[in-house]
């Protein structure tokens, strides 16, 4: 039986990182795990988990360490003879313990995109806030100007997704990043791509994921700019 491979993509809000994550579920097979979509999951199920979740999202409060862990953890559990990529889990220092504790990741993928970027990818950014699909004006507008295309209904767009909250969550996602990336950096399966565009990204991402899951693990970390 060939060897699952495991991997988790970081980046702060805007760097692409859906997009990134759906093409290399495409093109690798890898199955596709977004820790933003079980949250929806869970509080559409109201689940024990659900509630407790919604209990903090109401409060506009982040999703505490040992819920989120939780939450993720047993869906690994689920997949646990699939090969995964994990998106918005680890976010922290202590999920990434967590996760180490059951699993070694063999490659961290790291998006470092500029601000200016940032800031006009989500002054674009609108969302369906029942299923999270997100519609971008620039590049993946909906059909209907402010409509979902699938249900009709109105898109929102996200208080925190304006100019003056984005410094904020920049500033609040590098700190918690930085001991997250220190540590993949340490074990040698960090992968950092920093640029504006990401059809540019991609084909580095594309190249590294084929000779990593036809090899082993290298030891080195790397740092890719297109």
């Amino acid at each position: 039986m060939a060897k699952l491979f495991r991997a988790a993509i970081m980046g702060p809000p805007g760097s692409g990182k859906g997009t990134i994550s759906k093409r290399i579920a495409q093109s690798f097979g890898l199955l596709y795990l977004s820790s933003g979509h079980y949250l929806r999951e869970s509080m559409a199920a109201k689940t024990e988990a659900g509630v407790l979740v919604k209990s903090y999202v109401e409060r506009s409060m982040l999703v505490p360490d040992h819920v989120m862990t939780g939450l993720m953890l047993s869906r690994l559990e689920q997949v646990s003879g699939h090969s995964w990529l994990l998106d918005g889990f680890p976010r922290t220092l202590t999920q990434a313990q967590a996760l180490n504790n059951l699993y070694q990741l063999d490659l961290v993928i790291s998006l470092n995109i500029p601000y200016e970027t940032l800031r006009e990818r989500l002054s674009d950014r609108w969302i369906h806030p029942a299923s999270g699909r997100v519609y971008n004006l620039g590049f993946n507008p909906p059909r209907a100007q402010g409509k979902d295309d699938i249900t009709g209904e109105p898109l929102i767009q996200h208080d925190d997704d304006k100019p003056e909250a984005l410094m904020a969550r920049l500033r609040h996602y590098k700190d918690v990043a930085k001991p997250v990336i220190d540590l993949y950096k340490s074990r040698g399966v960090l992968h950092s791509f920093s640029g504006t565009d990401t059809d540019r990204i991609w084909p580095y991402i594309n190249s590294l994921l084929s000779t990593k899951m036809h090899t082993q693990p290298s030891d080195t970390c790397h740092t890719h700019t297109p």
